[in-house]
């Protein structure tokens, strides 16, 4: 008896984005990271917890290459990107916000945006090519209505809401379309009324570009809703690396992290959503 076998299905393969290998960073006798090993992958949605000085902001800055690590590997899609400049790391695929927006608060937001796509096209500011030209402008305001904030376009960035220069400053991250993308506390100083639609806004962007996001938060209710995995950072260490639900009933992030703030189960808060 003849039989016949099925076509053969295709093995669903899992591109490392970044990953990590022993990464360290001290100061002095101070250790601000030790043995940091982390994986990030393709499409994934990453939530970074841990109270302050654990750790989180020094893991983003040797990534994205703002501190150098004292020691250990970075790897960028297995290229060794360790000990690259911010603009270097920024141009193979890397690019991030900042809980402190970082924007040039006496422009508008149009030429802030602007300014994003120009240093994009690898061209300095200044000299004698005009920032605003229609192209630009008209890039720039379509941007901007993705983000709908494009109403902002005219005002001066000092004069913005905070949650409209969170945008801004994710917008302009986004704008060179990057494979990673880390956020730094994106919800710090969103008045509370606010933080789930800039961050349905944030992630609608996300999945627009297809980037792997890595995000920096302490407002549990945005890691349980938006994060489907969580790296948890204790004294420089990591102490979970797990799927969201598992993580926030782990043990040692329930005593280290959340503390009694976790009195209910991850399910029940989606659900009150």
């Amino acid at each position: 008896m003849v039989t016949f076998a099925g076509p053969k299905k295709r093995r669903s393969t899992v591109v490392a984005i970044l990953e990590t290998k022993g990464l360290s960073k001290t100061f002095g006798a101070v250790t601000a990271a030790a043995d940091i090993n982390v994986v990030i992958n393709e499409g994934e949605i990453v939530g970074v917890i841990g109270s302050n000085g654990a750790g989180k902001t020094t893991f983003i800055n040797m990534v994205t290459g703002y501190l150098k690590p004292s020691e250990g590997t970075i790897l960028y899609r297995n290229r060794n990107i360790t000990g690259l400049s911010p603009r270097q790391i920024t141009r193979v695929g890397i690019c991030r916000s900042f809980q402190i927006a970082q924007l040039f608060p006496e422009l508008t937001a149009l030429e802030n945006m602007a300014i994003a796509f120009r240093l994009l096209e690898n061209r300095r500011l200044g000299g004698f090519a005009p920032l605003l030209t229609e192209e630009s402008v008209n890039r720039a305001i379509q941007e901007l209505k993705e983000y709908g904030i494009e109403e902002y376009s005219d005002a001066v960035v000092a004069t913005l809401p905070q949650g409209v220069r969170k945008l801004l400053d994710i917008a302009m991250a986004l704008a060179g379309q990057p494979a990673l993308l880390l956020l730094d506390e994106p919800t710090s100083g969103v008045a509370v009324d606010e933080k789930f639609a800039l961050m349905d806004t944030v992630m609608k962007a996300v999945n627009r570009t297809g980037a792997a996001t890595l995000f920096v938060e302490h407002d549990m209710e945005i890691i349980e809703r938006y994060a489907t995995r969580v790296i948890a950072f204790y004294d420089g260490s990591i102490i979970a690396d797990a799927p969201t639900a598992e993580a926030m009933v782990n043990p040692d992030v329930k005593e280290y992290i959340i503390g009694a703030e976790l009195h209910r189960q991850p399910e029940e808060s989606l659900d009150n959503a």
